[in-house]
């Protein structure tokens, strides 16, 4: 009997990876989503029928029961870069983690992985790192033998990090960032996504799992690297704490003042209190390696999604070539 499978948050960045892998090792496919008519690409990770996203809200006990319901694995990806109206830190990553977990126990699920992050801690100052902690520990409780993956900055052709300030360099000579020493060990997504089949179809040991690709480097030494891909000179500026917290303050007033119409997705307080800390694999923590994963270096990958913020995109390399023959007239 073919087995089934739901991925909460399962139409997101990480997500999605997930659903195509898991469909494509035989798996029938729930993809719980808060608009399951704007996700439907999904079902073309499969045969048809086979991946189905279904209507679910993590802060919703009975439609989250529904989707789980005659699962034989669960892999919970919901999670928050940004808080927005009911969708808190504590209420999708601490209280809905648990109550996934709780209710996954109840209906006899044999296999559940939960999506954290590196820098969970329950003292962290910042809600983001606080609530993911939170959520580990309702997680176990709930199902002590859960797969629990904590990943560095995840990156990808959908990312939210690389994609982000790439855009920002078509409109000024400057690129801002705040935390600019903090170190990074940046992960593929599709690893990301193995590592979570493994736990889902029961080839992980319960546990806790730091996943980093092979390189740690600096905030500021990631957004050289890009400027490199991309071919673009700018001024890396970082941000003194005082004045990432002005500039922090000044959009979550205008979110305040917008009453939701305008979102802070440049800079909030909290990014900045996360941002002291670096979040690189523990030395002694289980990791890809355990899990028999290879970690993707960014050099493979980055250029296949970058290239369109290069001056000419992807003719970039076209002028380049144009260029030397020119110097050889």
């Amino acid at each position: 009997m073919t087995k089934l499978v739901t991925i909460l948050g399962g139409s997101g960045f990480v997500g999605r990876y997930v659903a195509r892998r898991m469909a494509q090792a035989g798996w029938r496919v729930r993809v719980a989503t808060r608009r399951p008519n704007e996700r439907l690409y999904v079902r073309t990770y499969g045969f048809v029928g086979q991946v189905e996203p279904v209507l679910c809200n993590i802060r919703d006990e009975a439609s989250i029961r529904a989707v789980i319901r005659g699962a034989d694995a669960v892999v919970n990806c919901a999670g928050i870069l940004l808080e927005s109206g009911k969708n808190t830190f504590d209420a999708v990553q601490a209280k809905g983690a648990g109550t996934v977990a709780r209710l996954a126990a109840e209906e006899g699920v044999k296999q559940l992985v939960h999506l954290s992050a590196i820098g969970a801690d329950a003292e962290a100052e910042s809600d983001y790192s606080r609530t993911k902690a939170e959520g580990e520990a309702a997680v176990l409780a709930a199902f002590p033998g859960a797969v629990i993956l904590r990943p560095s900055i995840i990156f990808g052709p959908e990312d939210d990090f690389f994609n982000r300030f790439a855009g920002m360099t078509r409109f000024s000579p400057l690129l801002p960032i705040a935390g600019g020493k903090t170190l990074f060990q940046p992960v593929y997504v599709d690893d990301v996504a193995e590592a979570a089949v493994k736990g889902a179809m029961g080839e992980a040991p319960a546990g806790v799992y730091e996943l980093g690709g092979p390189e740690a480097l600096s905030f500021r030494a990631l957004m050289a690297m890009m400027l490199d891909m991309i071919r673009r000179h700018r001024v890396i500026v970082n941000l003194p704490n005082w004045l990432a917290s002005v500039t922090a303050t000044l959009f979550g007033t205008a979110q305040f003042l917008t009453a939701g119409l305008f979102t802070n997705r440049v800079l909030t307080r909290d990014q900045i209190r996360d941002l002291g800390q670096d979040r690189v694999v523990a030395p002694g923590a289980k990791g890809l390696a355990d899990l028999g994963i290879r970690p993707t270096p960014m050099d493979l990958i980055l250029p296949t999604y970058l290239w369109r913020f290069r001056p000419a995109g992807q003719y970039e390399s076209i002028k380049e070539s144009a260029s030397g023959l020119r110097g050889q007239e």
